[in-house]
């Protein structure tokens, strides 16, 4: 039985636990490391900005989708 090949569902609440734990592991670890990761504030927003950005894109695209199944479903 391979792991990575299990089908799950997760709901949006399901979903909150485990981003505030990885949330704040990276405050931890950015508290910590505070002066190393100071001369990273540039590219690190950088890279937030991208992904921000693809994320809602990729939502977006998804929404559309399904929402076309929908009407497409209501007229057969």
């Amino acid at each position: 039985m391979n792991f990575f090949k299990i089908k799950t569902s997760w709901s949006n609440a399901e979903f909150i636990p485990l981003k505030l734990c990885i949330a704040t592991a990276y405050i931890l670890v950015g508290a910590y490391f505070h002066h190393f990761f100071k001369q990273y504030y540039v590219p690190v927003i950088l890279v937030f900005v991208i992904t921000v950005i693809w994320s809602v894109y990729l939502w977006l695209t998804k929404m559309k989708k399904e929402e076309k199944k929908k009407n497409l479903k209501n007229v057969i």
